[in-house]
Parts: structure tokens; sequence; C-alpha cells
């Protein structure tokens, strides 16, 4: 989980970093900056549950775009260069940090095609009730 928390700071770093850095006037940075950065941390804090440890994944396309934005948007600054691309290499290699996870869910997608799911299991184990008597 330290890896999302760190991402969750980097997503909200990249918010301000603008400001902090001194190149808020340029406006197709700091609108770039303010697009990837909460969704960045959105992410990341949702992904601290380890039922939705997956989400964290959902940031590697976030990251490689921070990697990319400052060719493809044509960056002429260049702190607001090595700040996008420090902070996509960091976004993009904590995601793929898994974190420990100690209980099973079940359920999933995955459910649908095993023969033996959680679901399944709970439900010989559990006696039925009939709600007729």
């Amino acid at each position: 989980m330290w890896a999302q928390v760190i991402n969750a700071i980097l997503g909200i770093w990249l918010m301000a970093s603008a400001a902090i850095l001194g190149y808020s006037n340029i406006k197709i940075i700091t609108d770039n900056e303010h697009i990837a950065g909460p969704v960045i941390a959105s992410f990341a804090i949702i992904s601290w549950w380890e039922a939705t440890r997956v989400v964290r994944l959902y940031n590697v396309p976030l990251g490689l775009w921070l990697l990319l934005a400052p060719w493809v948007l044509g960056y002429d600054n260049t702190t607001a260069t090595v700040n996008s691309m420090l902070v996509g290499a960091l976004v993009t290699g904590l995601s793929f940090v898994k974190g420990k996870v100690e209980e099973t869910y079940g359920g999933g997608w995955s459910a649908i095609w095993k023969s033996d799911s959680m679901h399944a299991r709970e439900a010989k184990r559990q006696p039925r009730v009939d709600l007729d008597k």
C-alpha cells in the first residue's frame, strides 16, 4: 500500500507543482497536470483497499502519458518537462507494486468461469434455509 500512498501524493503534487515551481502561466502544461493529477490520486486512493488493489494498474497509462506529454504537447519549459517525466516514471513504476494482500474476496469476473469459486464453496458449506416453514 505504501506505493499507492506515494502515488496519491504524486498526484496531489502534480496539481500543485505548476504554482510551486513557477510555470503556472503556461496553460497547456497546467491543464494537463490539473487533469492527470487528480485522476492519479483517485486511482491510487481507490487501490488502497485490498479488494480494489487492481485499480493501481489504471495509473500505468497515466504515468506513461506524463512521460510523453512534454513532446506531444510541446512543453517549452525545462522545469515542467523534468517534473512531468519524474512524476510519470515514478507513477508508472510504483503502479506495478502490488502490496500485501491478506484476504481473499472471491467473486470478480473470474468467478463466472471457475467451477469451484469462493461463492460456490460458501453456498455448499452453509445449510439451506427454507423460508416456507
